[in-house]
């Protein structure tokens, strides 16, 4: 079932001055119009506030904060509404003066190379190594010639490992995979719960509770669920609901809706119904 006041009429717009029709904010008024979707709802989507997206579309920019925020905002809008951000932000350029020349990079300072004077030959290290290897061959020299003399072809023996030995009556344990409740079946009775997945798109939504509360409003990316319980019921707005996956009370909706289409539904305990 479908709750809420429906986006603006384009009859709202015809009383707005005639040099406005090829400006930037008649082009993404017009656009949100086409696309059936209100300010509150674009301003939720695009989290620009709702003072800031009315003043751009009355070409007011001076409660953007800077041109690079004003550029971003007419950006974000225009994507939202359907439109391609390119040639409003060249318009946008155009009737403030262009982009603001970029700052030269400052020069990098090479470092000064320092040539590695030549190292001299550290003889006292070499004699000493010299040292050490005839002490070593001399001490190895002697013992293996008094191990040779004292057993000639002895071979240490280890002691022998030791064999596991297996019981013949033993028997290998299996594991008995524990049974999963269902979903369904954990969903309460008393309650409504409404499930929400999206599938092969992102999709925004918005959630309220019986008596008005928010229980979430923002963007829900490809992949992501949210899950959401009231005492009597669930209010929705799906601004993408072509890419939902809706689940209510354990139960999946079959109603196929529109990519693209903004729906506004509302769930309560029972729905829904049996069959």
């Amino acid at each position: 079932m479908s709750i809420g006041n429906s986006p603006e009429s384009p009859e709202d717009d015809r009383n707005s001055p005639a040099g406005d029709r090829d400006s930037i904010g008649r082009a993404l008024q017009q656009g949100r119009i086409a696309a059936g979707l209100t300010v509150d709802e674009v301003s939720a989507s695009t989290r620009v506030r709702i003072p800031i997206v009315h003043a751009i579309e009355e070409d007011d920019f001076s409660r953007c904060g800077g041109d690079v925020y004003a550029r971003g905002h007419i950006r974000t809008l225009a994507r939202a509404v359907g439109l391609d951000p390119a040639p409003l932000i060249e318009q946008y350029d155009a009737d403030h003066g262009g982009r603001p020349a970029p700052t030269p990079a400052a020069p990098l300072f090479e470092a000064e190379r320092i040539r590695p004077e030549p190292r001299r030959p550290n003889w006292t290290a070499a004699m000493v190594a010299a040292i050490v290897a005839v002490v070593g061959f001399v001490g190895f020299t002697m013992f293996n010639g008094t191990e040779t003399k004292d057993g000639a072809g002895a071979v240490a023996e280890g002691p022998a490992p030791e064999k596991k030995t297996t019981s013949p009556t033993a028997k290998p344990t299996k594991t008995v995979p524990q049974p999963v409740p269902s979903a369904i079946a954990a969903v309460p009775k008393d309650k409504v719960t409404v499930k929400l997945t999206a599938l092969g798109d992102k999709s925004w939504i918005s959630a309220k509770s019986s008596n008005g509360k928010l229980l979430f409003d923002g963007l829900l990316l490809e992949g992501e669920s949210k899950t959401f319980q009231d005492d009597e019921r669930v209010d929705l707005i799906l601004g993408n609901a072509g890419a939902i996956e809706l689940f209510v009370n354990g139960k999946k909706i079959e109603e196929k809706f529109e990519s693209g289409a903004v729906e506004r539904l509302s769930y309560a305990k029972g729905d829904p119904e049996a069959g």
